[in-house]
């Protein structure tokens, strides 16, 4: 089997280190990777009917107008070994006989490693991991590498971008983190360890060499020491830690910036997920009461669609 034909597909909750394990990974010599997040792939599967026989060039090309649209920045700047041109590229899939969305996908992907002399490619984006059942359907030969986070870090990096993410307060946070761990997780154990590997981002800075060894064994893959040095970011607008080495002391934040209502706050909204993810409580972690979870979701609610009609006007 060539190797262009297993994907390797990298997810997580947001704000979980999903892009400095891409940096990381994309140094391999033998994977390509974006340096951006495609979006594209399940609005595009689930609309798949709406563009007809994929065998006539001009609903092909309607696909890669689409994805256009979707994903216009991460098209324009993130694929490093090919040009987006819709023409030349609906002409050459054409040419190919790729028929299904994602043989189109895939053909991108592909001419985009072989661009970038690379024999493998794989994709970053953190919400697919909300879909994974999904994309291994559409690519059977497909690997899934799980990022997780302290949910204490994220719920606060959450926190800093609210308005990227619609979340305003640290119980929204705790259940946003669960939803995509416990998912991602219960799926995993489904597909199996040659398919599904989790990767801790506390492991990724403490240990990053052991880390990654581990993630080459799961593809296997030869490992290379470009991946723990690997190359940085030129652009002052991705993430500040991608120009820098790995930054150890960027991890447990939580327990000197989180009020201790605040830690409660979380722990007790999702504390078997934490515990279940080797991450230990300092608190007693008692649930939630009911009167509560209602309050802080209905406080989020309000702000969300405070912020939203603000964004209009």
């Amino acid at each position: 089997m060539s190797p262009l034909n297993k994907p390797i597909f990298i997810v997580g909750a947001p704000r979980s280190g999903t892009t400095l394990f891409q940096y990381m990974l994309r140094s391999h010599p033998n994977i390509s990777l974006p340096t951006g997040e495609s979006h594209f792939f399940i609005p595009l599967f689930r609309g798949e009917e709406a563009f007809g026989d994929l065998s006539k060039i001009e609903n092909l090309r309607s696909v890669l107008e689409a994805m256009y649209r979707q994903s216009a920045d991460f098209l324009d700047t993130d694929i490093h070994g090919i040009k987006f041109d819709i023409d030349q590229l609906a002409s050459e899939f054409h040419a190919e006989g790729r028929t299904s969305m994602e043989s189109i996908f895939s053909g991108l992907f592909e001419k985009n490693a072989l661009g970038e002399g690379k024999a493998r490619w794989g994709d970053k984006t953190p919400y697919y991991v909300l879909h994974m059942k999904l994309l291994l359907e559409k690519f059977p030969n497909a690997q899934f590498i799980h990022l997780i986070r302290d949910g204490r870090d994220v719920a606060m990096s959450l926190l800093n971008r609210k308005h990227d993410f619609g979340v305003y307060n640290y119980f929204f946070a705790a259940k946003y983190w669960e939803i995509y761990v416990e998912l991602g997780r219960e799926c995993g154990r489904s597909l199996g360890k040659n398919i599904y590997h989790e990767v801790r981002y506390e492991e990724l800075l403490n240990n990053p060499e052991i880390a990654m060894k581990g993630v080459c064994e799961f593809l296997n893959e030869s490992y290379s020491d470009n991946l723990v040095n690997f190359k940085k970011s030129g652009e002052a607008g991705k993430t500040p830690l991608l120009q820098k080495p790995i930054q150890k002391e960027n991890q447990e934040k939580w327990r000197t910036k989180m009020t201790h209502s605040q830690i409660k706050t979380f722990e007790g909204a999702v504390s078997k997920t934490l515990t279940a993810s080797n991450y230990p409580l300092i608190t007693e972690g008692r649930p939630t009461p009911l009167l509560l979870k209602i309050l802080w979701r209905s406080h989020n609610f309000v702000l969300q669609k405070f912020y939203s009609l603000l964004k209009r006007n």
